[in-house]
């Protein structure tokens, strides 16, 4: 695994002295030794800025719970649900609930396989979030940094693969519908909203059963508001996502599936202690 050099305290006040005071949020749900590693990776991140942590545990009932209650700098909500329900509406549940409880006007949604070795990211974005008072959100499009050769490839796959679903289609073939092969909307692992925009609208993170922020996105940007999209090679300097971290911790993907092997290589064999040795303590 590679990322960058440590960003020193020093790096984040030059960076963060002209910035207002934001929230971060996460969701945890049984995902401990992850959810350690990214809080400790965060905290020193968040170094010289003047920033509050938010964290929902979804009702882990577990060593998750208990280490999140143990830490006196961030804000915990223990969301209890009713019954079971769908993991994106878990979600954004709890990102509704963190949207109600901060004071801020910028929240930096992060998620828990979300690791960040650069502090200047939350800088970088927030920056050019403030350039304009119509642009709600920041963020990019894709989950991995896959370069271009393979995000070219995988968006001819996704194109044929849409073509060949509509033709079936046009000639009365049993097929399954057409999948989109443009990404649509800027994804949650890494985000920047604008809550002074959600509260002036009356939006929220989850307002049906879509994903988290998709909603939002589409009504927004219909009222004439704006999106700002930044490169996944720009956002993937300053950290690293897992991705579906949370499902591969639980068991959800087979043994050798590449998402269980990002897991195990990034939790397993390099804990967080590891990781965060060498990064400078938070004054």
């Amino acid at each position: 695994m590679t990322h960058s050099s440590p960003v020193r305290p020093a790096d984040n006040v030059l960076a963060s002295s002209n910035l207002p005071r934001f929230a971060v949020g996460l969701v945890n749900y049984k995902t401990a030794e992850m959810t350690r590693m990214c809080l400790e990776l965060l905290r020193k991140a968040l170094s010289g800025f003047d920033a509050e942590i938010w964290v929902v545990d979804n009702g882990s009932a577990d060593d998750s719970t208990a280490y999140l209650r143990s830490l006196d700098w961030i804000h915990l909500i223990e969301r209890q649900p009713d019954g079971p329900e769908a993991g994106f509406l878990a979600h954004g549940r709890a990102l509704n609930l963190i949207q109600g409880r901060t004071s801020c006007d910028y929240l930096f949604l992060l998620h828990t396989d979300t690791l960040v070795y650069d502090g200047r990211i939350f800088g970088e974005l927030l920056a050019s979030c403030l350039k304009d008072e119509k642009v709600f959100v920041v963020g990019c499009l894709e989950q991995i940094d896959r370069g271009y050769l393979r995000s070219a490839w995988r968006l001819a796959t996704r194109f044929a693969s849409h073509q060949f679903r509509r033709a079936k289609q046009a000639l009365g073939l049993p097929s399954k519908p057409p999948k989109p092969f443009r990404e649509t909307y800027i994804k949650s692992f890494c985000a920047l909203w604008s809550l002074r925009v959600l509260r002036e609208t009356g939006q929220q993170f989850l307002m049906s059963e879509r994903i988290p922020g998709y909603e939002a996105q589409d009504v927004l940007l219909a009222a004439g508001y704006r999106r700002h999209l930044v490169p996944a090679r720009s956002i993937f300097r300053h950290l690293d996502h897992i991705e579906a971290g949370t499902v591969s911790a639980n068991g959800g993907y087979r043994d050798g599936h590449r998402r269980t092997k990002k897991y195990q290589r990034m939790i397993v064999r390099e804990p967080a202690s590891a990781i965060t040795k060498d990064l400078p303590a938070v004054s």
